[in-house]
C-alpha cells in the first residue's frame, strides 16, 4: 500500500472553491513577491470555465487565424470542436479520426486541439493552471509562445507531458507519464540559425493524469523564469537571450514524434472518455502592483 504524503492528498481532495482568487496558489513562505508589491489578476488571460461555452473574448481554439497557422503534428489535426466547457472545466478530447485528412505532405488520422489566449503575456507576470493530464500517449501542455516575425522566436514551456508512455518511445522518455518538465526555447527563424533549449524537470508524486495539478511559472525578469509544481517553488531556468517579447498562452493537447502513437492507435483510439480528455479546471495570469496604488484602487 502506497501511503501519499499529507500535503499530496489535500491537494487532491481540495475543491476548485478552496483555490483563492486574490492571488496566485501558493503554500506557505513560497509567495516569491517583492516587499511592497501585490499581485493583481490580469482578467483578459484568465478563465475559471464555470460557463458551457469558451469565452472567444479571450482564447481561440481554431488552429488557424489571427497569426497562427499550426494545425498539428502529424498524425494528430488540431481541430476546435474538440474543445468542451463543461463541469467547470475546459475540457480537451483526443480520438481517432473517422477518415485520415491530408493536408499537403502530412495525413491525419487522429485529433487532438490546441486552445491559444488572444492577450500577450509579458515580462514579470505569474502565469497558472489548474490540470489533470489526459492518460493517452498524446500530451497534456501549458505554455507561452512569442507571435509574428519577431528577431527572437522564444517558446516557454510550462508544463508538458503524455498521459501514457509508448513501447516505441526514445530511451529519454521514461516517466513522462509522471513529470513536471520545463523549456525555454530560443527557435529557429531568419534571426536564429540555431535552436537553443534549456530545460528543467521534477517527477511527480504520481501520474500526471491521476490528479490535478497546479503548473505555473513567474518571468520574473528578462533574465529568470521560476517554476512553482502546487504552489511550491521547484527551479528555475535561465534563458540564453533576453526573454523579452511578449508571448500567448498555448494549451496544445498533441501528438509527438519521441512518443509515437501504437499502430492500433492505443487508449487515443480504445480508451473512454476520461482517459482521453485533459481537464482545465482554471487559468489565471497575475502581474505586480504597488501595494499603495492597489489599495488606492480598491477604494476608488
Amino acid at each position: 500500500m502506497i501511503i501519499r504524503p499529507l500535503a499530496t492528498l489535500l491537494l487532491t481532495l481540495l475543491s476548485p472553491l478552496a483555490f483563492g482568487q486574490d492571488g496566485p496558489y501558493f503554500q506557505k513562505d513560497q509567495d516569491p513577491k517583492p516587499e511592497g508589491k501585490t499581485w493583481t489578476k490580469v482578467h483578459k488571460m484568465s478563465d475559471e470555465f464555470q460557463g458551457s461555452t469558451l469565452d472567444l473574448s479571450k482564447w481561440q481554439a481554431n488552429p488557424k487565424g489571427n497569426g497562427w497557422n499550426w494545425i498539428g503534428r502529424p498524425p494528430a489535426l488540431f481541430r476546435a470542436e474538440n474543445v468542451v466547457v463543461k463541469d467547470g472545466n475546459m475540457n480537451v478530447t483526443v480520438g481517432k479520426l473517422e477518415k485520415p485528412q491530408k493536408f499537403g505532405d502530412s495525413e491525419y488520422s487522429y485529433q487532438g486541439a490546441i486552445v491559444r489566449s488572444h492577450h500577450a503575456g509579458q515580462p514579470g507576470w505569474y502565469f497558472e493552471c489548474r490540470m489533470k493530464a489526459n492518460a493517452t500517449e498524446m500530451s497534456s501542455t501549458f505554455w507561452l509562445m512569442t507571435k509574428g516575425q519577431s528577431e527572437k522566436k522564444l517558446e516557454l514551456d510550462i508544463q508538458e507531458c503524455v498521459g501514457r508512455v509508448s513501447a516505441n518511445a526514445d530511451s529519454w522518455v521514461k516517466d513522462w507519464d509522471q513529470i513536471f518538465h520545463s523549456n525555454l526555447i530560443h527557435r529557429v527563424n531568419r534571426h536564429n540559425p540555431t535552436k537553443v533549449q534549456r530545460q528543467g524537470q521534477k517527477y511527480t508524486d504520481s501520474k500526471n493524469h491521476e490528479r490535478f495539478f497546479v503548473y505555473a511559472a513567474w518571468w520574473k525578469s528578462t533574465d529568470e523564469v521560476q517554476f512553482f509544481l502546487d504552489g511550491k517553488y521547484v527551479y528555475s531556468i535561465t534563458p540564453s537571450v533576453k526573454w523579452d517579447v511578449p508571448a500567448f498562452i498555448q494549451m496544445a493537447i498533441e501528438t509527438y514524434d519521441w512518443n509515437p502513437l501504437p499502430a492500433d492507435g492505443g487508449l487515443v483510439a480504445s480508451g473512454n472518455w476520461e482517459q482521453r480528455t485533459t481537464k482545465y479546471d482554471w487559468v489565471r495570469t497575475w502581474r505586480l502592483v504597488d501595494t499603495t496604488a492597489s489599495a488606492t484602487a480598491e477604494k476608488n
